[in-house]
């Protein structure tokens, strides 16, 4: 498929894709079927947990799971990005991980109680090593911060996710919801599988850089890393084991640090690097402006994130799941999103480009503040269906379809943009450590959902609903007002 997508380049007679260069279809491709595998499971996941046939658990409980897990995802992006920089390098990263994904989807498909949470374990920490070093060999490709076309290969980037998240509630979702819900699961590691291959097969188009350990560990750090590291999973052991054999045990034992760990460990991550005194001084101020643009990033995707554990339980019980009189599985509502984004994604990167020719490109302080501002807009929305719901009826499948619209918009607004001001603005000692801190960002947005809903928070209220929505309205507009500020840190990064 991808070398169909190319062409020769006008002026060196180079294959490129889409006039960019031509790993960018490697990566595109590779990130589509990963995508696929675990945008398929994740729309099955929320609605296995509250299925009589599935794990048959309260919705505040799913939600809880939902959110943890899709935190625990992004968090382990921060040690995947370390070892990309330390260890594997980015490109061997990237394959380990893609296998042991597949291995994470393989174990969900048995019918077990516990090897699903295993399974959901394995998935989390293959994605993690994944996702950091992926996006850092995107902008690999390109001639430094400056390269005009940066920007539009992130957003193209951005739709190959999106055809995978586009096919996977369609294929593994039904399959899932209409035949077998582990039948689903064996599918998305199918995906992954394919991924896999086409990553292997196509890496001789990538950047040589992505072969390289930006400063690998020495013998001592080796040793001294390893002895740590199991000095804290021994830890984990005895108090997890002696929490089951004393009969104390509830999931919440689980859940609960994890989430707390998920709103700290951001923290502390930021403060590490803030107080480096390798950095230069120019790195420092960066940094700072950095936290401005990584605390708009996490309202965000609370709020975001919900598209698939409060709006999808929300329409299992009190929407009307059809079109024109013929029902559809609740897990298409996923598929709603990324099919918008594939058609409004090469809109907006051939409009940001055709502004920045022109000198008018929005700055990307600019972009995060509008896209804040939507995705609060989207919550407001919500509140129609929930106040149709609350007299009694069902709510209409449009007004889902509405809030996923604008969060789509907002999306893209958002979160290519913040991909692409990461790379730009890391600096050269945390290069690919600082596509994890992005990743932190969600992180600390889920925590604080699945925080809310083991507290017993009712996240399909309207009171939450609209507070949520008003806090991302009012970011977005802070962030605006303090636009000059924040520019003057950024430095020469637009």
């Amino acid at each position: 498929m991808a070398s169909s997508l190319t062409k020769d380049s006008p002026n060196s007679g180079e294959k490129t894709f889409f006039g960019h260069p031509r790993g960018l279809a490697t990566l595109f491709m590779t990130e589509m079927w990963e995508r696929f595998s675990y945008y398929g499971m994740r729309a099955l996941l929320p609605l296995y947990l509250i299925a009589p046939g599935g794990l048959d658990m309260d919705a505040g409980t799913a939600t809880a799971i939902y959110s943890v897990y899709l935190s625990l995802v992004y968090l382990l992006a921060m040690p995947g990005g370390w070892f990309g920089d330390r260890v594997w390098g980015p490109r061997k990263t990237v394959a380990i991980a893609g296998g042991v994904i597949m291995l994470g989807h393989l174990t969900l498909a048995l019918p077990s109680e516990g090897t699903f949470f295993a399974g959901l374990g394995l998935v989390a920490i293959g994605s993690g090593l994944l996702k950091s070093n992926i996006s850092t060999m995107v902008g690999h490709l390109y001639d430094g911060p400056e390269d005009p076309r940066r920007d539009g290969g992130f957003t193209i980037f951005y739709m190959g996710i999106n055809m995978g998240a586009f096919a996977a509630p369609l294929v593994i979702g039904t399959v899932g919801e209409n035949v077998n819900w582990h039948l689903g699961f064996a599918l998305a590691a199918l995906g992954m599988g394919l991924g896999v291959v086409q990553f292997l097969m196509g890496t001789r188009h990538l950047n040589e850089r992505s072969l390289v350990v930006p400063k690998p560990l020495s013998k001592d750090e080796r040793a001294a890393t390893l002895r740590k590291s199991m000095i804290w999973l021994g830890v984990a052991a005895v108090f997890y084991i002696g929490a089951v054999v004393t009969g104390v045990y509830t999931l919440n034992w689980l859940l609960v640090p994890i989430t707390i760990a998920g709103l700290v460990i951001p923290v502390m991550v930021l403060t590490r690097i803030k107080r480096d005194k390798e950095l230069s001084a120019s790195e420092q101020s960066k940094m700072t402006g950095y936290i401005w643009f990584f605390v708009a990033a996490a309202i965000f995707w609370m709020i975001y994130d919900q598209g698939g554990s409060t709006l999808s339980i929300f329409a299992e019980s009190s929407a009307e799941n059809s079109v024109f009189g013929w029902d559809f599985p609740v897990s298409w509502y996923q598929s709603v999103n990324p099919v918008l984004i594939m058609a409004l994604a090469p809109v907006f990167a051939a409009f940001w480009l055709a502004l920045n020719r022109r000198g008018k490109e929005p700055s990307t302080i600019v972009k995060f503040s509008s896209g804040l501002v939507l995705v609060g807009a989207s919550f407001f929305v919500f509140l129609m269906p929930l106040t149709i719901a609350g007299d009694g009826h069902k709510a209409a499948a449009m007004w889902l379809v509405a809030i996923y619209f604008i969060q789509t918009v907002a999306e893209l607004t958002l979160s290519p943009v913040g991909l692409s001001v990461t790379t730009k603005m890391a600096p050269e000692k945390y290069a690919s450590q600082m596509m994890g801190v992005w990743f932190l960002a969600v992180t600390a947005g889920d925590c604080t959902t699945g925080l809310l809903s083991l507290a017993g928070v009712e996240l399909n209220g309207t009171g939450v609903v609209a507070l949520e929505a008003t806090l991302a309205v009012a970011a977005g507009i802070a962030i605006f007002m303090y636009r000059g500020k924040v520019k003057k840190l950024m430095g020469e990064v637009r």
